[in-house]
């Protein structure tokens, strides 16, 4: 087997024993994915079947790329694995077991955004202040009970959650909590979190079916199992229980995350439950340099709660770490946007090397502003994602509703949209009607002539029909055309494509992305189910990081939090400062202080070749300008690994690289002349194109490559590509002024020179 020859030692140990309760403790950059790969590969090269094994990761995209690494080795069986993110594999486990919770086969899941929806709902029905009761906050409260596997029932029984909530001024929770579980209930919806609750409800509930899957999952693997919940360590527990073939992946180290629920004693704990636990230590990190990994070991020592462990490395000494020190928060930008623009001009790095980590989101400001004015162009992970944008919300609410006309979020959301005339004070109707009879809003909608007269119920039978239209489409039709029929028949594709103005544009090719996703799933081999609920299912459960598809060349800004499991070249941490990292909210126990050490060992050892850290002396916080000191997280670094501190010369860039030893060296030279020009040219670019006196759109059916054309928004531009025909014909444009743009031609403006 040539992929054992690939493997360390220790990887192979891991890989090869699979028998009986395996941890593995990986430590950064050790090679945990290949050791998974690889040893899911083994068991089905030596006979086990793939659908016998069960994989748990935690996201979608870590799940894609496991599974087609796997494949590589075995082939095509590799399909058959029970592979995903926890939500996804149960959520499809839930789909065959949901009679026996009381569910629909077809139930809705809902995301973030649509529990608070329905909470902030809840809170104005019980006529509570808003601002108490903040949505965010209840549903934090409610999120954390159900990971506890606290329902609402104990939840209201229990005196000391009462004392709590009426100590916080928030009385009322467990009220809301009650009621927010009946309508998702009533509504066939469930949110993230009943996922995993819902599963240990079926699997404590109902013993024939944790049979049933306990012998179907012979070999159980869960990777990054130090962020796994009490709801998620409970499943794997009895699901493994009858086997004993459990091996979990992970590093107590890296353990970040327990404001979601993350319980870092699972991992600290765990031979506890197994006494004959095989403990398997990877500790040859392959990502950084020594000089990195023996800083992120001098800082993780300071933790007494963790399995120890020795990571080391055979790469390169390379660089110290660079502490960079500024006098504000506005320089620190400016110092550190300097730093990557000479950075890039002396090694020829890409944009794409570089990231930006902070502890807080609003700490990207000062960043933002000083990379935009020396035109380095930058991406934002974890800002809002596609499918969180209005249109495609309303579109996704459509489909949601035709497939569980129960579902009371997505139903508030589409009843007036298009507007048909049925008013705020109408809904609300609807919705009493439906509470005081305890049925569901589409039994009243079925009988609206009951509940109400005139236009209105004549807008709402409109709509019953229509939605019972889009049902038979989507019982008869795949996911796209389904889709189709639906983005058409519901007015929501007219209503954007008749607004003409640029934001209009945008919203329509938004939502004609979002079909060619869904046609690309449709048509996607791989997929068995492609009917309209299994997309929506697939793009309900997707993370954050799985939803950034952004292929620019751009330095990378996001919290530490959202950079877990991705790795750099260059790595910069803003912002080392007591009170803000470590945060001034981390520093009641040693448990919260020793978390935020975790999460600085995290930021530390994304870096592959260079790692600087930076701070300032004072900074804007709540409209004042306070004094900071330097974080004691570098004071923990042993010093032999840092550069002595320097502090921010507010030249600019290139007045920086001129007056250098560099400022002889050609590449260096053209790469400043180009920056000045590129700079000189937008400058007189305006934010919003002005077309010519003469701007016509012309007939794009003749349009081909190598045509220049003009856009009333981008400009003059090159055609650089035509893709598809007909309606669907789009053409790829490389814009003087705004790059490469691809547009729908039966949409788009352009006039033909």
């Amino acid at each position: 087997m040539e992929y054992l020859e690939l493997l360390n030692p220790q990887q192979k140990e891991g890989v090869i024993n699979t028998e009986g309760p395996t941890m593995i403790i990986a430590g950064a950059g050790s090679g945990k994915t290949r050791v998974l790969t690889y040893r899911i590969a083994h068991l089905i090269n030596n006979g086990v079947d793939p659908f016998n094994i069960l994989s748990l990761t935690f996201t979608n995209k870590a799940a894609k790329e496991m599974r087609s690494r796997v494949e590589s080795v075995v082939g095509t069986e590799a399909r058959n694995l029970w592979m995903g993110t926890f939500h996804s594999v149960f959520a499809k486990i839930l789909r065959v077991e949901s009679d026996k919770l009381g569910y629909p086969n077809n139930f809705t899941i809902l995301d973030a955004d649509d529990s608070k929806s329905l909470i902030k709902t809840i809170v104005k029905e019980m006529q509570l202040d808003d601002k108490l009761y903040k949505p965010n906050v209840v549903f934090n409260r409610i999120s954390g009970a159900k990971n506890r596997l606290i329902s609402w029932q104990e939840y209201n029984s229990n005196p000391t959650f009462r004392s709590d909530d009426e100590s916080n001024m928030k009385p009322k929770l467990g009220e809301i909590y009650k009621t927010y579980s009946q309508r998702c209930f009533k509504s066939g919806a469930m949110d993230f979190d009943d996922l995993l609750f819902n599963t240990n409800v079926l699997f404590r509930d109902h013993l024939d079916v944790l049979n049933k899957y306990q012998h179907r999952f012979r070999y159980v693997m869960v990777d990054e199992f130090q962020d796994t919940n009490i709801s998620q360590y409970l499943i794997t527990k009895k699901l493994s229980s009858v086997n004993q073939n459990i091996c979990i992946v992970g590093d107590d180290a890296q353990s970040i995350y327990a404001f979601r629920g993350a319980d870092i004693t699972n991992i600290l704990n765990f031979e506890k439950d197994y006494p004959d636990l095989r403990i398997i230590k990877l500790e040859q990190n392959y990502r950084s340099t020594q000089n990195i990994v023996n800083a992120a070991n001098s800082i993780i020592t300071h933790n007494k709660k963790q399995l120890r462990k020795d990571v080391w490395t055979d790469n390169e000494e390379g660089s110290l770490i660079d502490l960079l020190k500024a006098s504000t928060d506005n320089e620190e930008g400016k110092l550190v946007a300097s730093s990557i623009f000479e950075e890039k001009m002396q090694n020829q790095m890409l944009n794409n090397d570089f990231a930006i980590l902070y502890r807080t989101n609003s700490q990207s400001r000062a960043v933002e502003e000083a990379l935009r004015r020396i035109n380095i162009p930058y991406k934002i992970v974890g800002g809002l994602s596609f499918y969180q944008r209005k249109e495609i919300k309303d579109l996704l609410a459509y489909l949601r509703f035709s497939i569980n006309h129960h579902d009371e979020t997505s139903f508030r959301r589409i009843i007036n949209l298009p507007k048909r005339g049925i008013g705020s004070t109408s809904v609300d109707k609807i919705v009493i009607a439906a509470n005081e009879n305890n049925i569901s809003n589409w039994d009243v909608l079925n009988n609206i002539g009951s509940f109400i007269s005139g236009r209105t119920a004549n807008a709402v039978m409109d709509f019953v029909d229509k939605i019972k239209h889009f049902k038979v489409e989507i019982e008869q039709k795949d996911a796209y055309e389904a889709a189709k029929f639906i983005a058409n028949g519901s007015g929501l594709l007219k209503e954007l494509y008749e607004d003409k103005t640029i934001e209009g544009l945008s919203r329509y090719e938004n939502v004609q992305e979002l079909l060619n996703a869904i046609k690309e799933f449709a048509d996607n081999p791989e997929v068995g189910d492609k009917s309209l609920g299994a997309f929506l299912q697939e793009i309900t459960l997707l993370t954050g990081v799985d939803n950034d598809k952004d292929d620019q060349d751009s330095v990378t800004l996001m919290t530490i939090h959202m950079a877990k499991g991705l790795e750099f070249k260059y790595v910069y941490i803003v912002g080392m400062e007591e009170n803000l990292f470590p945060s001034q909210m981390m520093l009641s126990s040693r448990t919260d202080l020793e978390e935020e050490r975790r999460l600085f060992y995290v930021a530390v050892t994304r870096a592959e070749k260079k790692l600087f850290l930076s701070h300032a002396s004072s900074r804007y916080r709540y409209g004042r300008l306070e004094n900071y000191e330097p974080s004691r997280f570098i004071d923990e670094i042993d010093p032999s690994f840092i550069k002595k501190s320097r502090k921010s010369n507010i030249s600019t860039p290139m007045e920086s690289v001129l007056t250098s030893s560099e400022s002889n060296n050609g590449y260096a030279q053209n790469l400043v002349r180009g920056l000045k020009k590129q700079q000189q040219q937008n400058k007189a670019i305006k934010s919003n194109y002005t077309p010519s006196s003469d701007f016509t759109p012309s007939d794009t059916s003749s349009l081909e490559e190598g045509m220049k054309v003009e856009h009333p928004k981008f400009g003059f531009g090159k055609v650089v590509l035509i893709e598809e025909k007909g309606a669907n014909r789009k053409a790829k444009v490389n814009f003087d002024s705004f790059g490469e743009k691809t547009l729908l031609l039966s949409f788009a403006k352009l006039k033909i020179h």
